[in-house]
């Protein structure tokens, strides 16, 4: 697995994947709807899957002598590890932007503890969409993207409703005032949960997808 994972760095991963990373600070940004940020990241998924599919890479991967479902944990761990990049590279950014913004996200969730669990529930919406769609083909990346992306802009849209309207939930999710962090702690170590949870059921289902596809 060692080897495959490497492989799906050396050879798979597109150069967006690289510089969407950088898209991490837009957090600074004082009015800017946060989520897209991640949406970016998928959007470099989408390329790793599309470029994959015209290189002919997921044919060159199985002819190796390895199980089809070893070629999918090998993609799933690749972007799981490039999520989870994402994430920690944003916290620096989030940080600073408390310090910079103290006004906080005049068009959305502030950058605090609980949207980053929020995120990673993102992540996971869309890992399970667009993951097993695209592997029962191995080869429609554009149609699995398209449905991944709007459960995330669904997602998004309900998400950002929640701290539009004064409420006890938009004061708890919606602040990073001091002492509020360890109190959205709750929010973060769920959605961390859920990511995994559907990490491990996209795996599942996708390899389940793609045992049955004929190449």
């Amino acid at each position: 697995m060692k080897d495959l994972l490497y492989k799906e760095f050396k050879l798979a991963t597109h150069p967006t994947t690289f510089i969407f990373l950088a898209f991490s600070i837009m957090l600074l940004i004082p009015a800017y709807p946060y989520y897209i940020i991640f949406f970016y990241t998928t959007l470099s998924l989408f390329f790793v899957f599309l470029t994959g599919r015209e290189n002919k890479d997921i044919f060159y991967t199985v002819t190796l002598p390895i199980r089809k479902r070893d070629a999918v944990k090998a993609r799933c761990l690749m972007v799981a590890i490039l999520e989870l990049v994402q994430i920690v590279i944003s916290v620096p950014f989030a940080i600073i932007s408390v310090a910079v913004n103290p006004r906080g996200n005049l068009a959305g969730i502030d950058a605090n503890v609980a949207f980053f669990g929020l995120v990673f529930i993102m992540f996971g919406l869309f890992n399970i969409i667009f993951i097993p769609m695209f592997y029962k083909t191995a080869y429609k990346a554009g149609t699995a993207f398209l449905f991944g992306s709007a459960a995330m802009a669904l997602y998004i849209l309900v998400a950002e409703s929640l701290v539009w309207f004064p409420s006890p939930l938009k004061d708890y999710l919606d602040t990073t005032a001091p002492g509020t962090a360890a109190k959205q702690l709750p929010v973060l170590v769920a959605g961390f949960a859920v990511w995994v949870l559907t990490m491990l059921l996209t795996y599942q289902k996708a390899a389940s997808n793609f045992e049955k596809v004929d190449l």
